[in-house]
């Protein structure tokens, strides 16, 4: 299915803008001018638009006090009179999953009527100006390397006239195990690596031949590696707890709870999802008089409690380091709404644990010399290439003392 374009500039504010034109010059070219930029939205429908759906869909992505900054041409295409070879990169998320913007931009279409869109993604634009007979070629990806999460991120060479990405998936099929015993899922366990142990294997076995009475596919098995994950499900904190062959008495969620059932204090919540709360205060706030429905705010007087939480993430910020860092902060609000029964977010603080950096020219007392990068995670010369940024983050090792350990809390009232 053919896509239809809309284009909106500036893609960065000036202040980032000149940022990126002195980290450019400085690590990549020295011959870029300037540099101009431009949203593209790239916009899949299951037919064509009406003039007014059209008119719509121009209203909604637009900003809406500059309708000169919005077109359905290239503001890019035209060339400044002062330079002679200007250069465009296109940059934007990969084709084989559909972006969290994407997802809340065709909510926010099919709110408003426009049900024919089915996808919309939005690439980045940039165009180099550089000054007569330099080639930049040979700078491309370097300054690519820039812009873009490679994680999540391509490089656009044209223009993207469809989403497909000419991959089939895999085909579904039956895992023998009636007739291959527990090796069949030991073999799918390693071959999509499921991180399935003997535990899970046993039980899966005993549940698809003994209970169920069929194979299962590898969609199936693979779904079960995803639910089972350590992360989403905290499993084994209910589970038996067994040392040097002793089963124990309470499981190790019980464990975490007990302090609260042997001497609550002023603790009023332990462990409920990720949070736990302390005895707060009565306050005079202002809530809704009919909560199912539009109506006026009221004051009243509440008890609100005192949430603390902390969110963890190691994977996702590994390998796409900014979409990651944002995942945890979404985890850490989660965390806290999900506790009582509404909230109001006090305050948030993150930070980072590392490892060997190994940034050049730059060696750490605790680095291992001999250490390399897996090949799917991101390093930080990836994430903060350029000098300007590394000497941010060698001021920011100095400030915290090369402790290597950085707390994390948050702190909000919760009504309950």
């Amino acid at each position: 299915m053919s896509l239809s374009h809309f284009y909106r500039r500036p893609a960065l504010s000036p202040a980032k803008k000149n940022e990126l034109l002195s980290l450019a010059k400085q690590s990549v070219f020295p011959s870029i001018e300037d540099i101009e930029t431009e949203y593209c939205f790239n916009i899949e429908t299951k037919s064509p638009l009406t003039d007014d759906e059209a008119n719509i869909l121009r209203w909604l992505l637009s900003e809406t006090f500059e309708p000169e900054n919005f077109a359905e041409e290239s503001f890019l295409l035209h060339s400044s009179s002062f330079v002679l070879n200007p250069l465009i990169i296109e940059v934007g998320p990969r084709m084989n999953f559909t972006t969290a913007w994407s997802t809340n931009a065709v909510s926010v279409c099919h709110a408003c009527g426009l049900t024919k869109i089915t996808r919309i993604e939005r690439s980045r634009r940039y165009k180099l100006l550089i000054t007569p007979s330099s080639s930049f070629i040979p700078h491309l990806s370097s300054f690519a390397d820039l812009v873009h999460d490679r994680m999540t991120e391509c490089l656009y060479p044209d223009r993207l006239d469809t989403f497909e990405t000419g991959i089939k998936p895999e085909p579904v099929y039956i895992v023998p195990v009636i007739e291959e015993g527990k090796d069949a899922l030991r073999k799918i366990n390693a071959g999509l690596g499921l991180g399935l142990d003997e535990w899970d294997i046993e039980y899966y076995y005993g549940l698809f031949v003994k209970d169920i009475g069929r194979n299962p596919t590898n969609v199936e098995c693979f779904d079960l590696g995803q639910s089972n994950s350590e992360h989403s499900r905290h499993w084994f904190f209910r589970g038996r707890l067994v040392i040097d062959g002793r089963e124990m008495p309470h499981t190790l969620m019980e464990i975490i709870k007990h302090p609260l059932v042997t001497n609550p204090g002023n603790s009023v919540i332990a462990f409920k999802d990720n949070s736990s709360a302390i005895r707060g205060y009565t306050i005079s706030t202002i809530i809704p008089e009919h909560t199912g429905r539009p109506s006026r705010f009221h004051e009243k007087q509440l008890d609100y409690h005192i949430i603390f939480t902390a969110e963890t993430h190691n994977f996702p910020t590994g390998v796409a380091p900014f979409p990651g860092a944002e995942t945890g902060t979404g985890g850490r609000i989660r965390d806290v709404h999900a506790t009582g029964k509404g909230s109001l977010v006090i305050a948030g603080t993150a930070a980072y644990c590392v490892g060997n950096l190994r940034i050049p020219g730059y060696k750490l007392p605790w680095e291992d010399p001999s250490f390399e990068y897996p090949p799917n995670l991101a390093s930080v010369t990836d994430r903060d290439r350029g000098k300007q940024r590394r000497v941010r983050l060698r001021e920011q090792i100095r400030r915290t003392a090369y402790t290597g350990v950085y707390p994390i809390f948050r702190f909000k009232a919760a009504g309950r």
